[in-house]
């Protein structure tokens, strides 16, 4: 069963006309938690559409609290090293994408995290982590 929820764009990674995947996090408190990098999902019209939002936003500074992580990607490769973080770059986080995911890692991240749209009802300063139904 797939999971879903939305998150704030803190980042990208260049390459694939224009970006290979986003950087996506919540807020806790003031503090933007990483929780991963997203590549599926994305058609050619979407990736225009998310590109066309961040474009703008660029900021020189990470915005996520938590990165890098301690020189460990994880099992998985999820996490993000300091020599990663040099190819990365940073937006303003305040656009809010909705994101399918098959769990939360022990470390927090996402696993199998797929797009699925632009969500233009809700402030990045709202989005926190949600709890599993049930």
């Amino acid at each position: 069963m797939r999971r879903g929820q939305e998150f704030v764009i803190g980042g990208y990674k260049p390459g694939m006309s224009p970006f290979e995947s986003v950087l996506v996090g919540y807020y806790e408190g003031k503090e933007l938690i990483f929780v991963g990098k997203v590549r599926p999902g994305f058609t050619p019209h979407t990736r225009r559409k998310v590109w066309n939002l961040i474009k703008g936003d660029e900021i020189d500074t990470c915005p996520f609290s938590n990165l890098p992580d301690a020189g460990k990607k994880g099992r998985f490769g999820e996490g993000i090293t300091a020599e990663e973080m040099k190819v990365l770059r940073w937006i303003t986080p305040k656009h809010v994408v909705q994101i399918e995911f098959v769990e939360w890692t022990n470390r927090g991240h996402l696993r199998h995290a797929k797009f699925t749209g632009v969500r233009t009802d809700k402030k990045a300063r709202e989005v926190r982590r949600e709890s599993p139904a049930g």
